[in-house]
């Protein structure tokens, strides 16, 4: 049996499907989850704390990535291990990593601009997948875009706002009020939920008026809670964020839940799903009434399996 271990900071809880469709795809799967390590005890925690305050140096990092190490020990030399965002780990850690498999590949999840990985582009990784277009032509990665991990929605649930946006808080809050100014003289019903630091939201000096455009929390939330809200509306926003061309889970949560999506990303154009029933480009914030009338239209059922989970880890794993 073939043995696959994937590591990853999974905060959204995305990358757990992968291993379960390697699971069930008759895979060895293992996740190390970065993001569950926690301090052994409280003299970890205090030396951790000094350390950054005196010496610049977070332990924390160091003593995860050991961990990693550790926990590949325990389960043994594996065919392939795939690593999301690899910048987190250090140069000299990769190179442990590497001796632990057959395969050693990367997959992008943010662009190089974004998160760089320029020190690890000397051939460390036998292949590295990226969803952004520009990365994919400039640094010659695979292309490999996200999944469709939920099942087709069976049952509709009831709407309760016209439009969607669930995000976190940065630069694109002043393309989200701008929209959200013009659904309100629409009267069109959205919802926009902000999710980030009451602190940093000072930063972006919004008036009162604007900040009554969003439901701004600081509470995370989780991906059954994301997919209720996408469950009570019939659009779905999508904006790109700064120096990112790549699409979001977004879409591919649009389409088994069976939502429309208003996007600011061109590069949604370059997809075999792209339907402009369904997408709409927005290059300012006015928006034709005609797309408020519109149902979504069914995919093919080749298109759409084109971009299942199943069809992802075939490729990214070559388990054809």
């Amino acid at each position: 049996m073939k043995k696959i271990t994937l590591i990853s900071f999974d905060h959204w809880n995305y990358d757990y499907h992968i291993v379960e469709e390697l699971s069930r795809q008759g895979i060895k799967s293992h996740h190390i989850k970065i993001s569950s390590y926690k301090h052994k005890n409280l003299l970890d925690k205090i030396s951790n704390s000094l350390s950054k305050f005196f010496l610049n140096i977070n332990l924390k990092k160091i003593r995860r990535q050991k961990a990693i190490i550790n926990k590949l020990d325990k389960l043994g030399y594996q065919d392939q291990i795939l690593i999301i965002n690899p910048e987190v780990i250090s140069y000299k850690n990769h190179l442990e990593i590497k001796k632990r498999t057959k395969q050693y590949k990367a997959y992008l999840y943010d662009s190089v601009k974004r998160n760089p990985i320029n020190h690890l582009l000397d051939g460390i990784f036998d292949e590295i997948y990226s969803f952004d277009k520009y990365d994919i032509e400039k640094y010659n990665f695979k292309k490999a875009s996200n999944y469709i991990y939920l099942p087709v929605q069976s049952k509709k649930s009831k709407i309760e706002y016209e439009v969607l946006f669930v995000g976190s808080l940065d630069e694109r809050i002043y393309s989200l009020i701008k929209l959200g100014d013009y659904l309100k003289s629409k009267k069109i019903s959205f919802k926009f939920i902000v999710i980030g630091k009451r602190k940093k939201l000072k930063k972006f000096n919004l008036s009162e008026e604007e900040l009554d455009l969003i439901d701004f929390q600081e509470k995370k939330i989780n991906q059954e809670q994301l997919i209720e809200f996408y469950k009570k509306c019939n659009i779905i926003v999508d904006l790109v964020r700064k120096n990112q061309t790549g699409l979001s889970f977004r879409f591919f949560e649009a389409m088994p839940l069976q939502k429309r999506i208003i996007t600011n990303n061109l590069n949604v154009k370059n997809y075999s799903f792209y339907n402009t029933n369904n997408i709409l480009i927005i290059d300012d914030d006015k928006i034709p009434d005609s797309f408020f009338e519109n149902k979504f239209e069914k995919l093919s059922t080749k298109i759409y399996n084109n971009y299942t989970i199943s069809s992802w880890v075939k490729r990214i794993f070559d388990l054809n």
